[in-house]
C-alpha cells in the first residue's frame, strides 16, 4: 500500500467511524430532573400539553433538542419534552424490574439484603462495578442492586 493509499484508507475509516459513532454517542446522553417536579410536555414549549409530572432525580435519555428544550425518553420508552435548564447531569437510575428488587450490602448475590426497591423508584447512582450499581434510595439506604434491574446512569 502506498502512502497516499494509506492516507485515503485512514480518511475513509475516520469518516465512517464519525458517521457511526457520533449518533450513538449523542443517543446515550442522559440527564436527570433537577427540581422537585417538572413537566414532560408533548412539544418544546410551555404552550404544549403536560403529559407527565417528573420528580427530582428521574433519569431521562436525550434524543433530540430544540433551543433549550430537550426531547427525552424514559425507562418505559415514553417520549416528551422537558426544559433543559431544569435538568442536570447528576447520575440517577430507576428500577425497571417488576416486583421488589433487593438492595444488598455488597455487589453480589451472597451479600446481605438491607432493603428493597420497587418498580419506578428513583435511586441516586453512587458507583458502578461489574454489573452492579451502588445506589442511595429516597429513604437513605445505601446499597447495591444488580445493574440489569435498573435503567439510567
Amino acid at each position: 500500500m502506498t502512502v497516499s493509499q494509506g492516507l485515503i484508507f485512514r480518511s475513509i475509516a475516520f469518516v465512517f467511524l464519525m458517521i457511526v459513532l457520533l449518533p450513538a454517542a449523542r443517543a446515550l446522553e442522559m440527564v436527570s430532573v433537577d427540581r422537585d417536579e417538572i413537566n414532560m410536555r408533548s412539544g418544546p414549549g410551555t404552550q404544549h400539553k403536560s403529559n407527565w409530572l417528573l420528580s427530582r432525580g428521574y433519569p431521562l435519555m436525550v434524543i433530540g433538542r430544540k433551543g433549550e428544550w430537550l426531547q427525552v425518553r424514559d425507562f418505559e420508552s415514553d417520549e416528551g419534552w422537558v426544559y433543559g435548564p431544569l435538568t442536570a447531569k447528576k447520575p440517577h437510575m430507576v428500577v425497571k424490574s417488576n416486583g421488589p428488587v433487593n438492595v444488598r450490602s455488597g455487589p453480589d448475590t451472597r451479600s446481605k439484603v438491607i432493603g428493597q426497591a420497587q418498580r419506578g423508584d428513583v435511586l441516586r447512582t453512587l458507583e458502578q462495578r461489574q454489573g452492579w450499581a451502588k445506589v442511595e434510595t429516597q429513604s437513605g439506604v445505601v446499597g447495591w442492586i444488580a445493574r440489569d434491574l435498573l435503567w439510567g446512569f
